[in-house]
């Protein structure tokens, strides 16, 4: 089995920050690309930010230069920093990673996911 234990959501007014933490653990081999999606209400899940075992990064245009994504590979831990955030922000957000098994099977797997809210 998985885990990935998504935290550091919550509410905050606009121009606020929040930082979320998604760490992974149980049977993983190795993880490739980890990252944040959001769905927020009525809309589809975006893709937020992610970032590959080699630190490569991509962001969607909504949020560069406010959002920073990095990752701990010792602690296997996703990590999403939120600046400036705005009311357009307000979504549910969910850890992703894909990882290696022991078997050499790459493996998709979501979090519960997180709720953040900007106030306005």
């Amino acid at each position: 089995q998985v885990q990935l234990v998504e935290s550091g959501g919550g509410l905050v007014q606009a121009g606020g920050s929040l930082r979320l933490s998604c760490a992974a653990s149980g049977r993983i081999f190795s993880i490739n690309t980890m990252g944040w999606y959001r769905a927020a209400p009525g809309k589809q899940r975006e893709l937020v930010a992610r970032i590959t075992s080699g630190g490569y990064t991509n962001y969607a245009d909504s949020v560069k230069g406010r959002f920073t994504i990095s990752r701990d590979n010792a602690k296997r831990t996703v990590y999403l920093q939120m600046n400036s955030l705005n009311p357009e922000d307000t979504a549910v957000y969910y850890c992703y990673v894909n990882y290696n098994t022991i078997s050499g099977n790459a493996v998709n797997y979501w979090g519960q996911g997180t709720q953040v809210t900007v106030s306005s």
